[in-house]
């Protein structure tokens, strides 16, 4: 990974990463492969890995879907005995990805013993915001894990799907949301 990747996924502004390359205070070892390139070595920084473990963390929004809320947490499990992970907690819940106040999810994030949490698609840790949830994780020298990040639609689309489901959401209550915010996009399409 350059120096300006490492910087940005720590929180730190590139300039300063540079900087501290250079006074020879970075905290993780780097080396210089050209006149401009520093590779930084991210696995040398990933002793946190043997002190803690994975967090795997499953979700489905309704109960009608608790077949799948079992797969889901199968698949997990299966993928961290294959990659050799050490699983220190494994949470499931049925909850909606706009609920702020999963009591689960919370408890997987606080804690310390959990230094990868690992999710099989982003929305399933929730509907907007992973981003923030990703950034505080590696603040803490945690990090977040998406098995399956291949977005099947545009980035556009996602977005606009998004904020039209919780605005009506707040509008018309949480029941039937999806089918509204759908419709809506297909009438805006015509």
């Amino acid at each position: 990974m350059n120096l300006t990747e490492w910087a940005k996924a720590q929180g730190v502004h590139p300039q300063t990463a540079r900087r501290w390359f250079r006074d020879g205070t970075l905290p993780v070892p780097a080396e210089r492969v050209g006149p401009r390139t520093i590779l930084v070595n991210i696995e040398a920084n990933q002793v946190a890995d043997a002190v803690g473990g994975v967090g795997l963390y499953a979700r489905v929004s309704s109960h009608g879907q608790k077949a799948d809320l079992v797969r889901q947490t199968a698949r997990l499990v299966e993928w961290a005995a294959k990659a050799g992970h050490r699983v220190v907690r494994a949470e499931s819940e049925i909850a909606s990805g706009m609920n702020g106040v999963r009591a689960k999810v919370r408890r997987l994030l606080a804690d310390p013993a959990v230094t990868t949490v690992v999710v099989e698609h982003k929305d399933r840790l929730g509907w907007m915001n992973t981003e923030l949830v990703e950034a505080a994780l590696a603040a803490h020298g945690r990090r977040l894990v998406i098995l399956d990040d291949g977005e099947a639609e545009d980035d556009l689309v996602r977005d606009m799907t998004e904020v039209l489901t919780w605005f009506c959401a707040r509008l018309y209550g949480r029941r039937s949301v999806g089918n509204r915010a759908r419709k809506a996009l297909e009438a805006a399409a015509k």
